[in-house]
C-alpha cells in the first residue's frame, strides 16, 4: 500500500486496513512447512547436497507466520494509540484470538490423539496438556502428527504477552506511542532474544529436566520484533510521519523481485553449516542465533512486499488474485492437518522413511489430501467460529484525538 500524508486527527483509524498480498504469504509459509516436513520423511535432506539443506530450512515457513502476527496484530494496537481511537478490551481481543487459532488446532489435535498410532492409549493427563497447547512446556519431545503444534503454543504466548507490550509504549494508555518507545520495544525483544539463546537457554536446560525451552517464546522474539518495527513504519508512513528509514523500507517493499532474490540468498546461506546442522543435532548456540537473524530478515523481507507495494504493480495485482488469496485463508487448516495426512500417506502407501527416493509423490499426496480437507475445515469450522467475534460487542464511540495523536 502506498503512503499518503494525512492528519491523523481528521481521520481517525480503528481497523487494521486490508493487506492483501499478505494473504498468499501465509500459504507459501504453510507451504513451506508441508514441504519441510514431507522431505524430511522421505529422507531429502540428506539426498541432494544443497538442495536437500535447503528443503530443511524451509521451516523457515514459521518465522513468516511469526512476522505476520507480529505485523497484523501489533499494527491492530498501534495504530488505534496512535490515532486516539478506544482501546479494544483485552477481553474482546483474547476472545478473537481463541476463535481464530483454537477451533482448527483442537479437530487437528484431536485427529491426531485418535488416529496417530504412537498416540493410542493416550491418557487424560496427555489429553490435557494437548488441549492446553502444553506440551513444549512439560514434555521433552514432540508428539506424533503434531510436531508443528509447539509453534501454535509459542504464538499463543506471543498473544498473551503482546497487550503488555502495548501498554509499555503507550504509558498503559496514557500516552500516544512514539517511535522512541515503539522502537524501543523492538530493541529490547531483540536483546532479550539473543541474551535467551546465548546464555538463558543454556542455564533453564542444566536447570530443568521436562519442556523445551528452545521453542518457548525468548527464542523468536526478534521474528515478532520484525513485525512490530513494519507495523510502526506502515502507521507512521500512512500519516505521513515519514523518515529516511521508512522511506528506505517503502522503497524495498515496491520492489519484490529484489526482496525474493534476497531472501533466497539468505535462505541458502541459513542452509550453511552458518545455520546449523541439517538433521536433528543440536546447534552451536552462535548456528542458533545466526539461523534465528537469517530467518528474522527472510520473514520481514517477504512481509514488507505485502506493506509497502505498490498498488498498481502486476506484483500486488498476481499476489492479490482471488485463488491465491483463497489458499492464504485455508493456510492455516492446511498447517494444522498435514501432519495426520502424511501420517495417513505412509500408513496406505509403500513408501519407506528416509530412503529418499519418493519424496515428489510422498508431498504430492500430503498436499493433494490436505488441500481439500482444509477447505471444509476453513468452511465448516474456521468461518462459523470467526462469525463469533463479535458476540456482544457494542458500537464503538468516535474518537476525538488530541493534537498530540499528530507526533510519532
Amino acid at each position: 500500500m502506498s503512503g499518503r500524508s494525512a492528519d491523523p486527527a481528521e481521520r481517525p483509524r480503528t481497523h487494521t486496513p486490508v493487506f492483501a498480498v499478505l494473504d498468499p504469504l501465509r500459504a507459501v509459509g504453510a507451504l513451506a512447512v508441508v514441504t519441510t516436513h514431507a522431505t524430511f520423511w522421505s529422507g531429502d535432506y540428506l539426498r541432494h547436497g544443497v538442495f536437500g539443506s535447503v528443503l530443511a530450512r524451509l521451516d523457515v515457513g514459521v518465522a513468516i507466520f511469526f512476522v505476520l502476527s507480529g505485523f497484523l496484530l501489533s499494527h491492530h494496537f498501534l495504530a488505534r494509540a496512535f490515532h486516539g481511537a478506544p482501546r479494544e478490551t483485552t477481553g474482546r481481543y483474547f476472545w478473537k484470538r481463541f476463535l481464530r487459532i483454537y477451533p482448527a488446532y483442537l479437530i487437528g489435535v484431536v485427529l491426531a490423539m485418535m488416529y496417530v498410532e504412537d498416540n493410542a492409549g493416550a491418557g487424560i493427563k496427555s489429553w490435557f496438556t494437548v488441549l492446553l497447547m502444553g506440551d513444549i512446556y512439560v514434555n521433552d519431545t514432540y508428539r506424533s502428527g503434531q510436531t508443528q503444534m509447539w509453534s501454535l503454543a509459542t504464538e499463543v504466548a506471543f498473544y498473551v504477552l503482546l497487550p503488555l507490550l502495548i501498554a509499555l509504549v503507550t504509558g498503559f494508555g496514557r500516552h500516544r506511542p512514539t517511535s522512541t518507545r515503539v522502537l524501543g520495544l523492538v530493541a529490547a525483544m531483540v536483546a532479550f532474544n539473543v541474551l535467551w539463546t546465548l546464555d538463558l537457554l543454556d542455564r533453564i536446560n542444566d536447570a530443568s529436566s521436562f519442556g523445551l525451552p528452545g521453542n518457548w517464546l525468548p527464542s523468536y522474539l526478534m521474528w515478532f520484533a520484525a513485525g512490530i518495527a513494519l507495523a510502526w513504519a506502515h502507521i507512521l508512513r500512512e500519516a505521513g510521519r515519514t523518515s529516511g528509514w521508512i522511506e528506505g523500507l517503502a522503497a524495498l517493499g515496491r520492489s519484490p523481485g529484489v526482496c525474493w532474490a534476497m531472501a533466497a540468498g539468505l535462505l541458502v546461506v541459513a542452509a550453511t553449516p552458518l545455520g546449523g546442522p541439517t538433521m536433528l543435532a543440536a546447534p552451536t548456540v552462535g548456528q542458533a542465533l545466526t539461523k534465528q537473524v537469517l530467518y528474522a530478515l527472510i520473514g520481514a523481507l517477504l512481509v514488507v512486499t505485502g506493506v509497502f507495494n505498490d498498488r498498481n504493480s502486476t506484483y500486488t495485482r498476481i499476489m492479490s488474485r482471488p485463488l491465491l488469496r483463497h489458499l492464504g485463508h485455508i493456510s492455516y487448516g492446511v498447517f494444522c492437518l498435514h501432519l495426520v495426512v502424511l501420517h495417513f500417506v505412509m500408513w496406505i502407501t509403500p513408501y519407506e522413511l528416509f530412503i529418499g527416493t519418493n519424496g515428489p509423490q510422498i508431498l504430492g499426496l500430503t498436499l493433494l489430501i490436505t488441500l481439500p480437507l482444509a477447505e471444509l475445515l476453513y468452511r465448516l469450522v474456521e468461518l462459523p467460529a470467526m462469525r463469533l467475534r463479535n458476540v456482544g460487542r457494542r458500537a464503538e464511540p468516535t474518537a476525538r484525538p488530541s493534537a498530540s495523536s499528530t507526533r510519532s
